[in-house]
């Protein structure tokens, strides 16, 4: 019986550590996300790569409320409702997703 929890033990070690890596390889890099919460209708992303960037935006019920693409750091907000959102944003071939504040 004990080695049956070891082998379980260690298959949930590998299980974990291997979604670890596999998420990492698809974040993006150097990805920064500020102000959070936006207070003044506008949030900026920065990456290392700084490439063009599509982005999207969805509320809490998933529902898609904006998708744009910008070229810079600077993500005009000000048309959305005051609440929390989801920021999916995909650069090259790599996503990152976050959760986004609007006050």
């Amino acid at each position: 019986m004990k080695h049956f929890y070891l082998v379980m033990f260690l298959f949930i070690c590998t299980l974990g550590f291997s979604q670890e890596s596999a998420k990492s390889s698809l974040d993006i890099d150097g990805f920064k996300l500020y102000p959070n919460p936006v207070t003044q209708g506008k949030v900026y992303i920065e990456t290392a790569q700084n490439s063009p960037k599509k982005i999207l935006v969805f509320d809490v019920l998933g529902t898609k409320v904006l998708e744009t693409t910008i070229i810079g750091r600077e993500l005009n907000l000000s048309e959305l409702d005051k609440g929390v959102y989801i920021l999916r944003v995909f650069e090259r071939n790599k996503i990152a997703t976050r959760k986004l504040i609007v006050k």
